[in-house]
């Protein structure tokens, strides 16, 4: 913790050194992207992307699972997702899975969750559906294919899909090797390198 301390306690110095750069971030935001990823604290977009502030807007959950629209039940992912796109404007959503996946993994796996009910509760609603016979891998990348089928869902996305103003991709992203796979739909699914 300390060292985040003292990261934070100097970084208004930094920001000094960038004065322009953070005073227009200050006058709004305009990210084209909407980064949907799990909260695990390996997988940094702005470092998978190289993306300066301003440019990403991130949705981080438990498994990187997008929930199913239900207007009579909005939360705080539904109003993300929303927002990006009513408001924002994005042009694209980024839905990344990642190796070592504890939440994809503990499903995969049959892994006890009695003593997490909330965690347990949260992936029975996300995932279903998970082929476990090819590997932790190929599940995390049907996981993230399949939530771009949930996005779909959404008013906000169909709208934009229907006007040609969105484009919507899973990304698998290996942490121990930085290499980054995307979904090729029109190549039966696969996973292809970035």
């Amino acid at each position: 913790m300390k060292s985040l301390i003292d990261n934070a306690r100097s970084f208004s110095a930094q920001v000094a050194e960038r004065h322009e750069e953070f005073r227009e971030l200050a006058a709004g935001q305009a990210p084209e992207v909407l980064f949907i990823t799990c909260s695990d604290s390996r997988v940094i977009p702005s470092l998978i992307t190289g993306a300066r502030p301003g440019e990403l807007f991130e949705l981080r959950t438990a498994g990187n699972i997008v929930p199913r629209y239900d207007e009579d039940r909005p939360c705080g992912e539904t109003a993300t997702i929303e927002y990006a796109l009513r408001v924002l404007g994005i042009r694209d959503i980024i839905v990344c899975g990642h190796s070592h996946c504890g939440a994809v993994g503990a499903l995969v796996h049959g892994t006890d969750l009695s003593a997490l009910p909330a965690v347990r509760g949260w992936l029975d609603f996300g995932v279903s559906g998970l082929p476990s016979d090819n590997g932790l891998a190929h599940a995390v990348r049907h996981h993230a294919a399949t939530q771009l089928d949930t996005l779909r869902e959404y008013p906000a996305v169909q709208e934009r899909l229907a006007e040609g103003t969105l484009s919507l991709h899973a990304w698998y992203y290996e942490v121990d090797t930085g290499s980054i796979s995307t979904h090729q739909p029109e190549l039966d699914g696969e996973f292809r390198p970035l």
